[in-house]
């Protein structure tokens, strides 16, 4: 009976997710309402109200769901000898994480979009910050011999990742979630990583 109720939770709340996603698409955060997000799930209000306390709690939800989806790739063992990455679970990790952003292509069409890129780019920077501190504590780049800020190389990073994604999900999926983290790879490993002090490594 536990797995059943969990079934219904599951899709009683995807069900909203997606009625709120296509709605604040077509009219915009400010003016979507409970009872029209209702409507397009075709549920009750009182069926809204068990999931969620209000429109900015359902909101919220929905980032903290892309940023658990980020934060598995940053959970994972990438680096080694304090500096040195590792190429293939990175490549692995990363072809992952772009096969459920494309799973979810509707979410991200919304979370990288206007307003909703800052919020994302935001909590996106906040969970680097607190995955790699010790790394970012060691690097010591400057330009000029003044020292750069380790919050604007997270801004950076944070950017182009979030760029990139906005530019896949509108694309036709000519790219494949493998060829696109191959891409990145190479992109980054060419320039980024070797101004930073770091570099990859197979493993």
């Amino acid at each position: 009976m536990a797995n059943q109720t969990d079934l219904r939770v599951i899709r009683t709340k995807k069900m909203i997710f997606n009625a709120f996603m296509k709605l604040v698409e077509k009219k915009g955060l400010s003016a979507v309402t409970i009872q029209e997000i209702a409507d397009e799930a075709m549920i009750n209000r009182a069926t809204f109200y068990a999931h969620f306390k209000d429109k900015q709690d359902l909101y919220q939800q929905i980032f903290n769901k892309a940023i658990t989806s980020f934060a598995k790739i940053l959970d994972a063992d990438i680096i080694r000898d304090g500096n040195k990455l590792k190429i293939n679970t990175i490549e692995a990790l990363l072809t992952q994480l772009f096969q459920e952003i494309w799973a979810n292509r509707e979410f991200f069409v919304l979370a990288s979009s206007g307003t909703n890129q800052n919020t994302l780019a935001k909590m996106l920077q906040d969970l680097l910050q607190k995955r790699y501190a010790q790394l970012f504590s060691q690097l010591k780049i400057t330009q000029d011999e003044t020292p750069i800020p380790t919050s604007f190389i997270v801004s950076y990073m944070t950017s182009i990742f979030i760029g990139t994604v906005h530019w896949w999900v509108y694309s036709d999926g000519s790219f494949s979630p493998e060829h696109l983290a191959k891409l990145i790879i190479q992109l980054i490993a060419n320039g980024h990583l070797t101004v930073l002090g770091l570099e990859m490594v197979n493993d």
